[in-house]
């Protein structure tokens, strides 16, 4: 108690922190506080508007949390009975609105404080009743609480502060407009904070447009290099870039790693590729709902998933505690984006590895993104299965549980392996079970190095297997030539083509370690649940598409070498009764000359019908005098 007294008065010399709050981060371990953290809690920044720029991972949802405190709590050190929102945070992402609204919890548990959330791709109705029943803070994206705006589900006029966070990143995603609407709706002795990775000027603009004399607060870190985040870049042949991927995250072996790419299409496609190297890995794309991305990062959060591969959708607002090693799949588009990509590691002072894999026509855009940000990469090639054995041996002696205490319910299986097997049976054992658990690593072409296009030398002796599934299954050479290596513990010249039909696939493979591969599949010769048939002869190749003779859909094939029949002629219409004969023929250049017609005596001309309303006084006139004229 004494430590924490002294700690309290400290931080209470040096800036504003209610007792409430104090508390909350002696709980949660906050000896000490970050720059910014610092920086937006002084005593001479109090009740001012703030434009904030710091680095991300810096602790500024705690900062912002202690900065406005005074604003909404004023003398009181609890709040009252919750009514119209006192204070807004308006965040860009769903995630990272639900983040910020975890992290003022608990920040202000102690105070009383009823936080409501407004976020996409949730239930409006739930949030419109949480609103109802009142919150003093309320956390929300751009579109969504426009909605609530306009409906009239949420108050306004009682706000005392608004925080925007992730502002840079709110204009690039098309919320101006949004951002506009809700803060002219705000009261306007109301204090602005905005917090931002950078501060171009279309953040500037808004700052003078909305916030009163605003200060400008920046940390020393703000423009050097993020000291706990260690960057680099590999060098990785063009196609090999994936196989880069599994040995970075082999060697590295995180607890939970992020790997970014920018198409859904590819984080569908390294999702899958590494399910089957046997990876507990989740996707997080904007294509999912809201509720099946809370459910992949929590999977994270509690062990059930260790890779997560993502599209920049989760670079912001994402906080996973043990997250060491982010791996760009695909080099974003410009620095800012990596350097929200990388931040999501190395946070509350925790290390972490950001990879870049760089294919060689990628080296030069790779470069000029670090130079952007201003941050040295280490340059070198992506790890080899070698090194990935290597660090697994070290990791493996350096493991704590050669020196845990077996308990006396293990002593007398222990004794019964040790009587049984010698001590070099126990050890391949327990090697070959340590590999099991792991993904067998990639072997790895030279960096540079272009596919070989040279002729491929002769496979020599065969034999030929079948492997159910086919094209219909989904089945590609590309899928069958891993799990074929890992399941017959081959290497990739033993195997030669790879046919893929509809119905199932076919393998060709040395004829001297077919024996080894028969061994490795065992008993069920099954290659992940797929039966494998040893064949007699090679199989016979499918007919191609374009070799099927062509159909209609109404007629049998037509042969287009047989003559022609004649064309059906149309009958001639036969002559009415009465009909004159053939015209005479005439000599050349001579025409029948035009013959005007005479009209009957006493028949009435055409078209007498006045045009307009019939019973017009007009029309009756000019029928009058038409009658009288055709009389005549």
């Amino acid at each position: 108690m004494a430590a924490h007294a002294a700690q309290y008065r400290q931080i209470k010399r040096r800036m504003i922190v209610k007792k409430a709050l104090a508390d909350a981060l002696d709980q949660r371990g906050y000896s000490t506080l970050t720059q910014v953290q610092e920086a937006v809690t002084g005593l001479d920044f109090a009740g001012a508007d703030l434009l904030v720029s710091a680095q991300t991972g810096s602790g500024k949802t705690v900062g912002f949390g202690l900065a406005i405190a005074p604003t909404i709590l004023g003398e009181a050190e609890v709040f009252g009975q919750a009514g119209s929102p006192l204070a807004l945070v308006i965040a860009p992402t769903r995630e990272l609105a639900l983040q910020v609204g975890r992290e003022l919890g608990w920040l202000y548990a102690k105070a009383g404080v009823v936080v409501a959330s407004c976020v996409g791709g949730m239930d409006m109705r739930d949030e419109r009743r949480a609103l109802s029943r009142g919150a003093h803070i309320v956390v929300a994206t751009p579109g969504r609480l426009r909605d609530h705006v306009m409906r009239g589900s949420i108050d306004l006029h009682s706000l005392r502060a608004v925080v925007l966070d992730e502002a840079d990143e709110m204009l690039d995603l098309g919320f101006k407009e949004d951002l506009e609407f809700i803060l002219g709706e705000t009261p306007e002795d109301r204090r602005t904070l905005m917090f931002s990775a950078t501060v171009p000027r279309s953040i500037a603009s808004l700052a003078k447009k909305y916030q009163k004399d605003a200060i400008r607060v920046s940390t020393k870190e703000e423009n050097a290099q993020h000291t706990d985040i260690e960057y680099q870049a590999m060098n990785v042949a063009q196609h090999d870039a994936e196989n880069a991927i599994i040995n970075v995250l082999r060697y590295h072996e995180a607890p939970n790693a992020l790997v970014f790419c920018n198409t859904r299409a590819m984080v569908n496609r390294l999702t899958t590729r590494l399910s089957n190297r046997g990876f507990s890995v989740v996707s997080l794309s904007g294509e999912l709902s809201q509720n099946e991305r809370t459910h992949a990062l929590q999977s994270m959060r509690d062990g059930r998933a260790r890779v997560c591969v993502a599209t920049d959708v989760a670079a912001r607002g994402i906080d996973l505690p043990k997250l060491d090693l982010v791996v760009h799949a695909d080099l974003p588009s410009n620095f800012e984006t990596m350097l929200h990509r990388s931040g999501r590691t190395g946070r509350a002072g925790r290390k972490g590895v950001s990879t870049l894999i760089v294919p060689p026509r990628a080296r030069r855009k790779c470069e000029r993104i670090l130079q952007a940000a201003k941050v040295k990469a280490t340059w070198g090639n992506a790890p080899s299965a070698q090194d990935v054995n290597e660090m697994d041996m070290e990791r493996m002696m350096a493991d704590p549980m050669w020196d845990a205490p077996t308990s006396e319910s293990d002593a007398d299986i222990m004794q019964a392996l040790t009587d049984r097997f010698s001590p070099a049976q126990l050890a391949a054992a327990f090697l070959r079970l340590y590999h099991d658990r792991h993904s067998a690593p990639e072997e790895l072409s030279a960096p540079g190095a272009a596919a070989d296009k040279s002729p491929r030398e002769a496979f020599g002796p065969s034999v030929w297997f079948s492997i159910e599934g086919g094209s219909k299954a989904g089945a590609e050479p590309r899928k069958i030539l891993p799990m074929t290596c890992k399941a017959g513990d081959l290497g990739k010249n033993a195997i030669g083509a790879i046919r893929v039909q509809a119905e199932q696939s076919f393998i060709e493979i040395k004829k001297d370690a077919v024996a080894g591969f028969l061994k490795a599949l065992g008993g069920s010769r099954r290659i992940e649940g797929a039966k494998v048939a040893q064949l007699d002869k090679p199989p016979a190749s499918a007919p191609k598409q374009w070799d099927k003779p062509a159909k209609r859909r109404d007629t049998k094939p037509v042969d287009y070498n047989d003559d022609p029949k004649p064309r059906f002629k149309k009958p001639k219409k036969p002559t009415r009764p009465g009909a004159r004969d053939e015209a005479p023929t005439l000599p050349a250049g001579v025409h029948t000359p035009y013959k005007k017609r005479s009209k009957p005596a006493g028949s009435k001309p055409k078209h007498t019908t006045p045009v307009g309303k019939p019973n017009s006084k007009k029309n009756k006139a000019r029928a009058k005098a038409a009658k009288e004229a055709a009389q005549k």
